[in-house]
């Protein structure tokens, strides 16, 4: 960057710097946002050494050119192969803060929950939370990703290309027939998805309609009598013979038909990572909802 502009003339070089003459693609650092905790935090020089505690982060690192940074990640991070034989540190709950510290990260990215901000803080740590919940974030938080490692880019096209694939299944979906009426449970307690949640999201677009209201949030619990009374013809997430010992739900539309299907363990990871395999999770999710398009 310096040698391009030292050929630019001198009275010039106010002009050639407001329209970054030399400096596309370049991050410029120190680099000063705000996270998704609510924290300024300052990037101080372009990360070398990383240190990912979200499966969905270290893809889209990884995705964006920058895998070879990373110095350590989650417990669950296992995607793309090159990360499993990384240094694991725990996980969001169960950190290993004397192993990051030991790792020397000069950038840790975290989620907002788990309260990790603290105590890598206190050790002198460089800690970003980057957390996307809603579809829109999935490219936003991508895009940020990639402005702080350098990879603007790279990161711009991994957005482009992920838009493309989703609106290929989108194409497929969206004269569907019929739009059934359906349950997610991603969690037995049971935990399910908002509409505006990007699984939620996802679920539109993969030709269905969503039984929870966008009042009840993201990824609320709910009254197992509330799914009874919505009714729904398709149930994912779950396997008949769990829906069946419920009480009441032996009367719900899915039930009776047959249509509750537990989700792939494959597909089950990918749904529950917004990255840059949001375009499988949503083709492996249509043809759940739509296995007569896919033959």
């Amino acid at each position: 960057m310096h040698k391009r502009l030292s050929l630019i003339p001198l009275a010039l070089l106010p002009l050639a710097l407001a329209l970054g003459a030399g400096t596309a693609g370049a991050a410029p650092y120190p680099l000063t946002l705000t996270d998704d905790l609510g924290r300024r935090v300052t990037v101080r020089a372009e990360p070398k050494r990383i240190v990912s505690l979200l499966p969905s982060t270290t893809e889209t690192l990884c995705a964006v050119g920058a895998c070879d940074r990373l110095v350590g990640v989650d417990t669950f991070s296992d995607f793309p192969q090159a990360v499993t034989r990384l240094p694991k540190v725990g996980g969001l709950y169960d950190p290993d803060i004397e192993k990051i510290v030991a790792l020397r990260p000069d950038l840790v990215l975290v989620s907002k929950y788990g309260k990790l901000e603290g105590p890598l803080t206190q050790a002198g740590v460089t800690v970003l939370a980057v957390n996307p919940e809603t579809y829109d974030e999935v490219f936003s938080k991508t895009l940020l990703l990639g402005r702080i490692v350098n990879r603007e880019a790279q990161a711009k096209t991994l957005v482009l290309n992920m838009k493309k694939d989703i609106a290929r299944v989108e194409i497929l979906t969206k004269n569907a027939v019929r739009k059934p009426l359906t349950y997610v449970e991603v969690d037995p307690a049971p935990y399910s998805v908002g509409p505006n949640s990007f699984m939620g999201v996802l679920l539109s677009k993969a030709g269905a309609r969503n039984i929870i209201p966008a009042s009840l949030g993201d990824f609320p619990k709910v009254d197992p009598e509330f799914v009874v009374k919505a009714n729904p013809a398709l149930m994912l997430g779950l396997d008949l013979k769990t829906a069946r010992s419920r009480p009441g739900w032996n009367s719900i539309q899915a039930v009776k038909t047959g249509r509750v299907l537990d989700i792939p363990r494959d597909l089950n990871l990918i749904l529950g990572r917004p990255g840059p395999r949001l375009p499988q999770a949503l083709r492996g999710l249509a043809r759940l909802v739509h296995p007569e398009l896919f033959r």
